[in-house]
Parts: C-alpha cells; sequence; structure tokens
C-alpha cells in the first residue's frame, strides 16, 4: 500500500533512511538529518511526501522539495526535485523503489509541476524519462556552466512551460548538513559501525 506519511511515522522513516544509506555513498550515512530537517522547510512538499507499506511495516519512503533556478533572464523559478528515496535494505531489488518514484512522478505531474530534477545514475533514472538537464538549458549551480553533467537530469511533464525555464539550479539550504550536527543527530539512534567501502563518494579527512 502506497500512502502519505503521517507524523506518527517520522522516527520510523527516519530509522529506515538510515538503514538504507549507511555506509553507501559514504562512512555512516547523512539522509536521515536531511529528511528530518526538511519536513519543517519551507521548500518541503508535503502532498508528494509518501510511505509504501508492506508486511505490516513501512520498508520505503519518498520526498519531495523545490529548489530554486535562477533564471537566465534575471527571474527566479521554483524546481521540484526528490529525495531522499529510502529502501530498507532487505526490500531492496523488489521494486519498490521505482514504484514509488513512478507513483509520485505521476501525482506530480497532475499537481501541475513543470517538470523534476534530480541528482544520480543516468542508467537507473533514465528508465523514469530522466534525461540530461543540459539537454533544457538548465545546469547545476554547483558546477561551472556547460560541464558536462549527466547525473543532473530532469523530467519533462511540460514542454512548452520548460522553454521560459533556462538557467543555475540550487539545492534547498536544508539539503546541505554539517558532520558536527549529522554526529549529533545520530546519538538519537541505536549505534552502528560506519565502514570505509570501495566507491564512496565521501571519505573522512586525514588528521
Amino acid at each position: 500500500m502506497i500512502r502519505l506519511e503521517q507524523e506518527k511515522d517520522w522516527r520510523q522513516v527516519e530509522t529506515l533512511t538510515r538503514e538504507a544509506f549507511w555506509n553507501v555513498y559514504r562512512p555512516g550515512c547523512v539522509e536521515h538529518l536531511v529528511l528530518h530537517r526538511l519536513r519543517s522547510a519551507s521548500c518541503f512538499v508535503p502532498e508528494l511526501d509518501y510511505v509504501l507499506e508492506t508486511d505490516g511495516k513501512i520498508a520505503a519512503h519518498i520526498a519531495y522539495a523545490k529548489g530554486m533556478l535562477a533564471l537566465d533572464d534575471g527571474g527566479q523559478a521554483e524546481m521540484l526535485l526528490f529525495g531522499p528515496v529510502s529502501v530498507l535494505p532487505d526490500y531492496q531489488g523488489r521494486g519498490y523503489g521505482a514504484k514509488l518514484i513512478r507513483d509520485t512522478l505521476a501525482r506530480a505531474a497532475e499537481m501541475g509541476f513543470p517538470a523534476v530534477v534530480i541528482t544520480g545514475s543516468p542508467e537507473y533514472y533514465s528508465r523514469f524519462g530522466f534525461e540530461s538537464a543540459s539537454n533544457y538549458g538548465i545546469f547545476h549551480a554547483g558546477l561551472e556552466r556547460g560541464t558536462d553533467a549527466p547525473f543532473f537530469m530532469v523530467k519533462v511533464f511540460d514542454p512548452v512551460r520548460m522553454k521560459a525555464l533556462r538557467g543555475m539550479y540550487t539545492d534547498p539550504a536544508c539539503y546541505e548538513v554539517s558532520e558536527e550536527d549529522v554526529e549529533a543527530f545520530d546519538r538519537a539512534f541505536p549505534p552502528k559501525e560506519k565502514e570505509v567501502r570501495p566507491g564512496q563518494l565521501a571519505q573522512p579527512q586525514e588528521g
């Protein structure tokens, strides 16, 4: 069953997110704190905050927010994004994450959003209709304009409206968290061992 997340689910979903991302992209993870802060941020989109239940438990979750696009003509526009998308490790590989993504993308289109941006694997997200955002003149503010960034993608719902949306995109501020804040937040959860693994994007700094 797919349903909207409720306040009573918050800690369970934060634990789910922590389990899903632990030691995947870095030793430990930050995504559970990002989610915790996102819910109280003005950029949060509660109408697209969904969980998937199976076997009597919440097995997967997805959250959406609105980032900011600095338009080439000098104006600004909001851009919808999603993440984190979390699936309990024991339930990964069953298509639950994909089901949540497809279901909520359809809801986002119905709500009138012109597009959704995402930073992730082109091999994975292309199956949902995502393509390089640079094809539409949208670039990530964290990179020099024109830099080849196939991992920054967009799914377009309204091509006509997208013609006016060209510029530099910035994620919401709540997606950036400090190591100190993560360590403090993590103390509210059961201890887990951090591991350095091959392929992680962030590694601990020396000395």
